[in-house]
């Protein structure tokens, strides 16, 4: 009996799977859940790429937090042309702004901006809006390098904008040059620096500097440690399938910072279950799922995707003859196609074949037992941790209001164990260090960082240092937040406070987020000789209770 014809009688596998996933994929999914409605200012368009900086950061936010055209003003290329981004004065968020924004008050006028990204930010497919995301940033950083060639980039990345800026690294460090030495996204050596904050992509046990002389102390060229030791967060990110610690030419100009029992990116290993719920997530339409529930519309969307799955395993499957003597299991086979990057028609690996077996000409039903206790004994053991990780409530774990670790990067710091600041202010504080030198025209090497950096990321105990519990799971309702007053914080020695964002009733003392403002002064040859920058003052809704 040929392969084929045995599983055209024995089609059972994919209707006992189809159950489990669907019941873990509303566990894992919602993971991506947070940040409030983009605030709503005047369309004028007045932002040019034509407006050159020493340093540009590309910053991609997360789920529902990222401009919108129509509503925010959004920066334009040489000919008017809008494009999917808009300055940090233009456009706030309350996770991303005290990182972004602390390099502008240590530096001159003009010299450094920051920019968010606009994309579809949201979950009616996840792998889509990440596509749209990398490709939008991509687009972006090209015009501004067109524009102004000699201007230097940080890429900053948090939640469903980590994905995005991971991926973005990656292919920009992976990049090979032209014939005429040009490349097709930018120059790898202009980006000096990217900041990935719950990098669902990254590498088990991966230390917080990939690639870096000492990936869990600091970036090359900045000393500031970042902790004692050599701590690294446990697990691995829920997207495997994109990630790793290989970014290229980029190595040891990355910091990805992942907190413990962040789900995002420190699940444990063997939960293949749950990692079959998250690929498959991956493809619904996980915001139509949420605020409906199981509809017969929802339904068929899941069912549909599950369909899929079940006819792509099949046929990969039967892409490999020996398939039923080898040690490969029906789970393995679904993790592989359930996968978005996973392609149709590419040649598989040749599955390692079974040791009590060796009768390669006996029909594929005599090795069903072994096949049988193959399968049992993979199920076992690559889901040790999926009975535990679902019982420890993993949405409450990640999303719960003021423990959720999906919100540690701005209250991580522990001083007393070595690690003086928290994630966010290392990454303002590192980010100010290289909109210095590239003001100075210093390239990228190890020194001490100097006064004003270390300013922009005060010690965690040091009396500078404004800082405010974390909203957290109040921001899951998508209802427009109100807004406060701040004034912009620039003293004469450059001194940048960062603070993290206000909490909701918890919060005791209110923000003070850091402001850029001042005259902007072109710093290169380009069509516009000089540009003139509003006043900004970057402001933390008040979050609205959760519905």
């Amino acid at each position: 009996m040929t392969l084929r014809g045995f599983f055209a009688r024995h089609r059972i596998a994919s209707g006992l799977i189809a159950p489990a996933v669907v019941g873990v994929t509303a566990v894992v999914t919602l993971t991506w859940a947070l940040s409030p409605a983009p605030r709503t200012v005047d369309t004028e368009l007045t932002a040019s790429t034509t407006e050159c900086h020493d340093m540009v950061t590309v910053s991609v936010a997360g789920r529902h937090d990222t401009p919108v055209a129509g509503t925010t003003k959004m920066l334009v290329d040489p000919n008017g042309k809008e494009l999917p981004a808009a300055l940090s004065s233009d456009y706030t968020s309350r996770w991303v702004d005290p990182v972004v924004n602390a390099p502008g008050g240590a530096v001159d006028p003009g010299s450094y901006a920051a920019v968010y990204i606009a994309y579809p930010a949201n979950m009616n497919n996840y792998e889509n809006a990440v596509a749209a995301g990398v490709a939008n940033t991509k687009s972006v950083m090209r015009e501004i390098q067109a524009s102004c060639p000699n201007t230097k980039f940080a890429v900053v990345g948090y939640s469903e904008g980590a994905d995005v800026a991971r991926r973005v690294a990656m292919d920009v460090g992976h990049q090979e040059a032209d014939a005429d030495g040009s490349y097709g996204i930018v120059d790898p050596a202009k980006v000096v620096g990217v900041v990935i904050l719950a990098d669902a992509g990254r590498a088990a046990e991966q230390g917080p500097f990939p690639g870096a002389k000492n990936p869990f102390a600091g970036p090359d060229g900045f000393d500031r440690k970042y902790q004692d030791g050599t701590n690294a967060t446990g697990g691995q990110g829920a997207l495997p399938d994109t990630g790793g610690d290989d970014f290229g030419v980029l190595g040891g100009k990355v910091a990805s910072f992942c907190s413990d029992d962040d789900l995002t990116c420190a699940v444990p290993q063997n939960i293949s279950l749950l990692q079959l719920a998250v690929n498959v997530g991956r493809q619904l339409n996980v915001d139509t799922l949420e605020r409906e529930g199981l509809t017969p519309a929802t339904g068929q969307d899941v069912a549909v995707t599950l369909s899929r799955i079940a006819f792509d395993a099949f046929t990969e499957i039967g892409s490999q003859p020996n398939w039923m003597q080898s040690d490969q299991t029906f789970l393995d086979v679904l993790l592989t196609v359930s996968a978005p990057s996973y392609k149709p028609g590419q040649p598989a690996p040749s599955p390692a074949k079974a040791q009590s077996i060796a009768a390669d000409e006996m029909s594929p039903l005599a090795y069903l037992p072994q096949k049988v206790f193959n399968e049992i004994i993979g199920l076992i053991t690559t889901n040790q941790n999926t009975i535990p990780v679902v019982l420890s409530d993993p949405y409450k774990l990640t999303l719960a209001p003021d423990t959720g670790h999906h919100f540690d990067y701005w209250r991580d710091a522990d001083p007393n164990n070595g690690k003086p600041l928290t994630s966010a202010e290392y990454a303002a504080a590192w980010l100010t260090h290289l909109a210095q030198q590239a003001q100075n025209g210093q390239p990228i090497t190890a020194n001490q960082p100097d006064g004003a950096s270390t300013a922009a990321a005060p010690s965690a105990t040091g009396a500078t240092a404004t800082t405010t519990p974390v909203p957290t799971a109040e921001l899951l309702a998508d209802t427009p937040p109100t807004t406060g007053s701040t004034t912009p914080t620039t003293d004469s020695t450059s001194t940048a406070t960062v603070t993290a964002p206000s909490a909701g009733a918890a919060s005791t003392v209110e923000p003070t987020p850091t402001s850029v403002a001042g005259t902007a002064t072109v710093t290169e040859k380009s069509p516009a000789a000089s540009t003139t920058a509003a006043a900004v003052t970057t402001s933390a809704p008040a979050p609205s209770p959760a519905e």
